[in-house]
């Protein structure tokens, strides 16, 4: 069966796809046009996904039929047309749980950085304004007992909230699909409506699976609900956002800060004026960037290739109804 992988990854993904005596194909170049994507996966049997560049519908499906089988380098699959997928049979994988603690790791980051303008005061010293004492200057907020609301309390929510209450002593209040009575039990966590979740947040975290139904989801009329001191966090998805209305919410003082892993689009402009306030930390995406996140995801998404070539189900598997006798 032949594999392709359209970059790099941790050698020990590879080696367990070799290992298998999977034929493991890369492309000369990692900086694919369309075309050049598509031609490499019209001669594949299945395809380890890197980053989410391209999309995976029904004009994908159709220009490479052979593809039977998808292994995501990533959590989020909402760059796959799940429905689409199934319908035609193929299998779609992701790799959940082993980047949670990292990825919550940079949600917690950006909280303190945010609440103490770390980012700004930073650039203030690489640019040799240190400037002398002022009392009243640029002050940040302390995160002690106020609370944090979650949308989308999974695992790496939780991981959040955990830190965060041990941490500061934080309330935990969040909204869901589904109640997370773990997280009730073990963290206190209240479950809310949405409409209480912006309401009552001091700092709101994201960590909730993106739909295109919640595009922009996150707008003046959302920010103008909120607290005046509320820090805005996100390390899910930059659809969450609009961008113009955070600026205007952060400028206009509607909010207090914001602190983004994740953009809309990606990369952000250098040129965003979001990039010239004193309460806002961006970094590019770096949730699962770390050693022991990366060689997980590798080998989970090679896990999930091999489980296909054996005629096996995937263990992580986002359309699990394509094992179905019934679709």
């Amino acid at each position: 069966m032949k594999v392709f992988v359209n970059k790099r990854i941790p050698e020990i993904g590879i080696k367990l796809l070799e290992q298998e005596g999977l034929e493991v194909v890369f492309p000369k170049n990692e900086v694919l046009s369309h075309e050049e994507w598509l031609s490499y996966c019209r001669n594949a049997d299945a395809f380890l996904s890197i980053g989410n560049d391209f999309k995976y519908n029904r004009e994908f499906f159709e220009a490479c039929p052979n593809v039977k089988a998808i292994a995501l380098y990533s959590v989020g699959f909402d760059h796959v047309d799940i429905k689409e997928a199934t319908h035609r049979h193929v299998h779609i994988g992701n790799t959940p749980d082993v980047l949670s603690r990292a990825t919550s790791d940079v949600a917690f980051l950006l909280m303190q950085s945010v609440a103490r303008r770390a980012s700004y005061n930073f650039q203030k010293v690489k640019e040799g304004k240190w400037e002398g004492f002022d009392p009243l200057h640029a002050l940040g907020q302390e995160l002690y007992g106020k609370t944090l609301g979650i949308l989308g309390l999974g695992r790496i929510g939780f991981e959040m909230a955990k830190k965060s209450q041990k941490a500061f002593d934080m309330e935990i209040i969040y909204h869901n699909r589904h109640r997370n009575e773990e997280a009730e039990k073990e963290l206190g966590a209240a479950y809310v409506s949405f409409e209480e979740l912006i309401k009552r947040s001091d700092v709101l975290s994201i960590h909730a699976n993106f739909t295109p139904e919640q595009k922009d989801l996150f707008n003046s009329s959302v920010f103008e609900k909120m607290k005046s001191n509320a820090i805005f966090i996100n390390t899910a998805r930059g659809g969450f956002q609009n961008e113009k209305d955070l600026y205007e919410a952060l400028a206009s003082k509607q909010i207090w800060g914001a602190g983004l892993d994740v953009t809309n689009p990606e990369p952000m402009s250098e040129k965003n004026p979001l990039l010239e306030l004193s309460s806002v930390c961006v970094l590019p995406h770096i949730g699962s960037a770390t050693i022991e996140a990366r060689n997980g995801m590798a080998r989970l998404a090679a896990e999930n290739i091999i489980a296909f070539s054996r005629g096996e189900k995937m263990p992580h598997c986002a359309n699990p109804e394509v094992y179905s006798d019934t679709i």
